[in-house]
Parts: C-alpha cells; structure tokens; sequence
C-alpha cells in the first residue's frame, strides 16, 4: 500500500476495524465536536477525544474514522483517525469510501 504522488507518500491507510466506520466532516460546532455523513447514511455529531485532540486536527472536508457511541450509536461518535488527501483518494479508488446520500 506504498504510493507516492505529488511529493507526498501514502504510507499505511488505516482501514475500519469492527464498530468503525468512515464519514465526511461536514460541520464544525465548536469545542471538538463535529457533524459526519457516515457511509451507512447516517449524520452523527462526534467529538475528537481529549486523548489525540491536539495531535489531529479536524477539518469540514476531512474524510475521518468513527467509532459510534454505544448509547446513542446512531446519532453520536468519536472521531479516532483523520486520512490526509492522499489517503482519501485511495479509499475513493478502491471503494472503501462510499458516502449514501
């Protein structure tokens, strides 16, 4: 899974594990919280949790890892992993990234 294109490299792209799922930011609500269309069609507000908050930063446009709420699944999330540019064209190519409108 090692590519290089435009000076930038891929490296490793983190795949969903069980209960993790990929979505698309697009809200930001303040103070860590963010809205995401996930690819089962559902919008679920998430938070970037204290332990990697000032490691990764979220944007709107980010394509991110979720790990759903057990309480609320449906509608709540924490965003665990941020994909670079490079990492969501390659999701997009090999049909891992699938937003359901």
């Amino acid at each position: 899974m090692e590519e290089q294109t435009e000076g930038e490299v891929l490296g490793h792209v983190r795949l969903p594990k069980k209960g993790e799922i990929l979505g698309v930011v697009t809200k930001a609500f303040g103070a860590g919280i963010f809205g995401v269309i996930c690819t089962d069609g559902k919008e679920r507000k998430c938070r970037v949790p204290g332990k990697i908050r000032r490691k990764v930063w979220v944007k709107v446009g980010d394509t991110a890892l979720v790990k759903p709420w057990v309480v609320e699944s449906d509608s709540r999330g924490d965003i665990i992993w941020r994909y670079t540019g490079i990492q969501t064209d390659w999701l997009k190519r090999n049909g891992h990234l699938k937003i359901v409108s």
